[in-house]
């Protein structure tokens, strides 16, 4: 049996097991012994927030690029004097004596098998968004974690920021009127990157990168950084970066996942560049309120560019507009001026979600941290529903208690995708 084979299996064979691995063995003053999956980009952007909290140690780094493994190592030797031990598969840094905690910030392809195999270990988990690349990796995800009882935070850390905290507070204290539209929005022009076929660079192990995905031929386009509008690793736009507003949403309205989803768009301007929708529309339909999701990855987007990136709640008093850092009130009437706040970003939204897991695990209390595996399933769920209305050109409509799509067989198929060979799908 070849080492993908046994792992991709073993991720599974924990039923002889008791329910529960997670062990209190440590104190709030210990220097929590952490991993890290993924040390491109976005993993070294969490690690350098974790060790700006402080109380831990990055002892291990993965990655199946040896070089990402050799700058993400110096990095971090210099920030925290210790240099830490490295690997290539993850199922050896799970390995690594007295590991308390990992980090996982791999593309979405990789989420679900390695956040399973962590639960399995017992470690406390910080993974980054979307919780999974299908619905029903989500849904083993969530029951991994519920078996295991370790601490989990997914990273929505928008949901740190005090612009969306002020907007939460004013909008459920009735300032704005009952809300009975919303809309979201981010428009920009992406740099696609060379899309020519060729080999990978040689400390590149391309196989193992897409994993249980399909291996596609490689291209930088799809590569490092530009995989989110590649549709095999990212699914686009909207389960990237419109995630974020999609629960801030759900948190803000305090909702679940939409009952119906509409989905249109297409490739018009990055044909041949991208392969998921450069002009998207995704109407939702939340219990309280329909929410609609626009994006455009060309032209000069908003007509006002202050309102490219953010959330319009619309109410019976007034419009609030709210973003990372601005939040404005845009009264009825004909003769009314808007007010506008333009809120501090102190302390930094990565720095607090991270304090927040830091916290939780120093006190063995869930209750500390900021978005549960279930809540962060919900937001993913959601956005990955809208895709496959997109993708099927159908109306999906969810039944949240049965977690099914209803009435459509084409749909439904979607819900969890075939794995290349050598891997297994833990849903």
């Amino acid at each position: 049996m070849n080492r993908r084979i046994f792992f991709g299996k073993s991720l599974l064979a924990t039923a002889a097991f008791s329910s529960s691995f997670y062990v209190k063995s440590h104190t709030v003053n210990h220097k929590l012994k952490v991993g890290l999956i993924g040390a491109g980009w976005y993993g070294m952007v969490i690690s350098e927030a974790a060790l700006k909290v402080g109380g831990l140690e990055i002892a291990g780094v993965c990655d199946v690029d040896s070089e990402n493994l050799r700058k993400s190592s110096d990095k971090l030797e210099k920030l925290q004097g210790t240099r830490p031990a490295t690997f290539k598969y993850y199922q050896d840094l799970l390995n690594m004596k007295g590991l308390e905690a990992v980090f996982i910030a791999t593309p979405p392809q990789w989420h679900a098998l390695q956040f399973i195999a962590a639960c399995e270990k017992g470690l406390d988990i910080f993974c980054e968004k979307p919780l999974s690349y299908d619905p029903r990796e989500g849904r083993a995800m969530l029951k991994a974690a519920e078996k295991a009882g370790n601490i989990v935070q997914i990273g929505f850390q928008r949901r740190q920021s005090k612009a969306f905290k002020y907007a939460r507070q004013y909008i459920n204290e009735g300032r704005a009127g009952n809300i009975h539209q919303v809309v979201a929005q981010i428009h920009y022009r992406p740099d696609p990157g060379d899309n020519t076929i060729q080999e990978p660079p040689a400390s590149l192990d391309w196989d193992e990168w897409c994993g249980p995905a399909p291996k596609l031929d490689y291209r930088p386009s799809i590569g490092h950084l530009k995989w989110r509008l590649e549709k095999e690793y990212g699914n686009g736009h909207l389960v990237d970066w419109g995630i974020h507003h999609i629960d801030i949403i759900r948190q803000i309205l305090d909702e679940g996942i939409p009952s119906e989803f509409k989905t249109t768009g297409g490739i018009y301007a990055l044909k041949d560049r991208i392969t998921t929708p450069d002009t998207l529309t995704a109407n939702m339909a939340f219990g309280k309120v329909p929410v609609e999701w626009r994006h455009r990855l060309w032209g000069t987007g908003d007509p006002n560019p202050e309102f490219n990136n953010g959330i319009f709640f619309h109410g019976e008093k007034s419009t609030v507009f709210v973003s990372d850092t601005k939040f404005i009130v845009i009264p009825f009437g004909k003769d009314t001026g808007r007010t506008e706040k333009t809120i501090s970003t102190e302390g930094g939204m990565q720095e607090l979600h991270m304090a927040d897991f830091m916290d939780a695990v120093r006190h063995k209390d869930p209750q500390r941290i900021s978005c549960t595996v279930k809540d962060a399933l919900a937001s993913t769920t959601a956005v990955q529903l809208a895709m496959i209305a997109y993708d099927t050109a159908s109306i999906v409509k969810w039944d949240n208690q049965k977690q099914a799509i209803i009435d459509n067989p084409g749909a439904e198929r979607l819900m969890k995708r075939e794995y290349r060979k050598g891997w297994q799908h833990p849903g």
